[in-house]
């Protein structure tokens, strides 16, 4: 009996050696295939933890470290909280990725506790393009109110730039824009990264010669399209062809395209270059309106054919919306002195209705002047995506449209603003037909051999020249922001549309797709949080404690049985 009792033990012994000597072994392997085989797994189903594979090639091919610096640390309302968490993980999974290659570091302006240095770092982040937010919340019944920076400064060989992380519509709730903002987290950090590290080598064109914008008018926009890409400049009469180019872009032609002209726009479409029109139908300007009064007739430029034949159709049209901008107007003299107030101007519309797309994903509001109507036609093999749209409450005028400061005095009537959304934006995507399809070449074409039908690429038609164009400062001649209200202080979403649709048509399966990424909000029940706040407090505080205690009990029990039977 005593023998057997033996045997037994040395079994179980053995037995237990072996399982021990067999975990260490599996842990040992666990950790050398781990060091050796990299994989995160996501398993949220919005797949928020989940970097593109995009991203992840720009981080795995950075050479050198980046370094962020991010302006959201301290004690801030849920909200913001999950806005810091969201930019502390996606640079965690950035830094993993890069191997290193990416630093951060989060920094409380408002930690520095001399007055005078807080003040002049706030200033200081204020010139960098780090705007701050006066954040207000309640919390716990209370109103608490600070000043925060939600940006972040990136910093590469000697270079920076900034990055606005609060982004979003404004006309969406606090939560919604806050949750916009942490969709966009690994856009912005992504395209820093991309601005600073890599170069671009694709070259866009800005075509002139027929009225377009003057330079200082668009010196904004082609400032910023030169941190991604060359940028160069010509008139188009005078250039042979638009050979070397990735992109064109015209914006607010007012003379007429000839067809030499219109052939080498259309030869290099066909031959799979991108193009950007940003075009006005009619032919209006407020200076004209301050004057005295005008009618917008429509311009000749010559280029309906042209955009025809790829799909779309630039209406002689002028939109008047309820949603619109304003105008500084005269009202009144206090005595010699002339007193001015903003006044709503329907011929200005801002635009807020956007497709689901990642040009116009989660953008602002876009401010337009003197915008028409766009239809589509015919077009085989095209795909026609509307872009943006006016509001609901808008009503169409056909040409001739007369304009004057009295109509924004007039008393608004309803009834005559019921024409409904208005596409003034278009994205055409396909394989186009040539508009000399069974043509020749025009006379002084230095290519004569027709390419009637194009490889794939893309175009995009704005019904607004103005869309692109920043306005000048009168008294110094620098020019503003694009997309900068000189006028009520207020920057609209202009440039980010300009920039997001020439990005997504260079590159339309790179970055610009991160955009797309969509994170379900799920707001808690603020009434039922409230009501019931002391019995989950107490749940959750009590739960844990109890559910140790069963378990410790129970083990005790379990070892106490098997022993006392051995």
């Amino acid at each position: 009996m005593v023998t057997e009792q033996v045997q037994t033990h040395k079994s179980r012994r053995s037995r237990d050696l072996t399982r021990y000597l067999v975990g260490i072994a599996g842990v040992v392997l666990l950790n050398i295939l781990a060091a050796n085989f990299f994989f995160r797994l996501d398993l949220t189903e919005d797949k928020r933890y989940t970097i593109s594979p995009v991203t992840k090639q720009l981080l795995q091919e950075l050479p050198e470290p980046v370094y962020v610096e991010v302006y959201l640390e301290g004690d801030f309302p849920a909200g913001f909280k999950r806005l810091q968490q969201s930019v502390r993980e996606t640079l965690d999974e950035f830094r993993i990725y890069a191997g290193g290659n990416v630093q951060y570091e989060f920094i409380d302006p408002n930690a520095i506790t001399d007055e005078k240095e807080r003040v002049a770092f706030f200033q200081q982040l204020a010139e960098k393009g780090i705007q701050p937010t006066n954040l207000r919340a309640t919390e716990g019944g209370k109103q608490v109110e600070r000043l925060v920076f939600p940006g972040a400064r990136v910093m590469y060989k000697g270079k920076e730039t900034s990055v606005t992380l609060l982004k979003g519509n404004l006309a969406a709730s606090a939560d919604e824009r806050l949750n916009q903002s942490v969709e966009g987290v690994e856009y912005e950090l992504a395209t820093a990264i991309r601005k600073m590290a890599f170069p671009g080598s694709r070259t866009i064109g800005y075509i002139s010669g027929h009225g377009e914008l003057e330079m200082q008018q668009v010196t904004d926009l082609l400032g910023s399209l030169q941190e991604f890409y060359r940028v160069a400049r010509g008139e188009l009469p005078e250039i042979p062809s638009l050979q070397g180019l990735d992109l064109i872009i015209v914006a607010k032609p007012e003379a007429a395209f000839t067809e030499a002209d219109k052939y080498k726009i259309d030869q290099f479409i066909m031959n799979g270059g991108k193009a950007v029109f940003f075009v006005d139908a009619l032919n209006a300007n407020m200076d004209s309106v301050g004057a005295g009064g005008m009618f917008a007739m429509p311009y000749n430029l010559n280029l309906d054919d042209l955009l025809f034949r790829y799909g779309v159709r630039l209406n002689p049209t002028m939109v008047m919306d309820l949603n619109s901008g304003f105008v500084p107007m005269v009202t009144g003299y206090a005595g010699e002195r002339p007193q001015t107030e903003m006044i709503n101007w329907r011929f200005y519309p801002l635009l807020n209705n956007f497709a689901k797309h990642p040009i116009t994903r989660n953008i602002d509001a876009v401010y337009s002047r003197f915008i028409g109507t766009i239809d589509t036609v015919k077009a085989d093999g095209i795909r026609k995506t509307p872009l943006l749209y006016t509001s609901t409450y808008s009503r169409v005028m056909q040409a001739p449209v007369p304009l004057t400061l009295e109509e924004a005095r007039m008393e608004v009537k309803p009834e005559q603003y019921q024409a409904g959304q208005q596409p003034v934006g278009y994205l055409l995507e396909g394989a186009f037909t040539s508009l000399f399809k069974n043509r020749r070449a025009p006379q002084g074409a230095e290519n004569t051999q027709v390419k009637e039908t194009g490889v794939p690429t893309k175009i995009a038609v704005f019904s607004d020249g103005d869309l692109v164009r920043n306005d000048v400062n009168p008294r110094t001649g620098q020019a503003y922001e694009l997309g900068f209200d000189r006028y009520n202080n207020v920057k609209f979403a202009n440039k980010e549309l300009a920039m997001n649709t020439i990005h997504y048509l260079l590159d339309s399966e790179g970055l610009i797709n991160v955009r797309s990424k969509e994170i379900q909000l799920r707001p808690l029940d603020k009434v039922r949080v409230k009501e019931e706040r002391t019995y989950w407090q107490l749940l959750n505080l009590v739960a844990p404690i109890v559910l140790l205690a069963l378990f410790g009990v129970t083990r005790y029990y379990l070892r106490k049985r098997r022993y006392e039977r051995f």
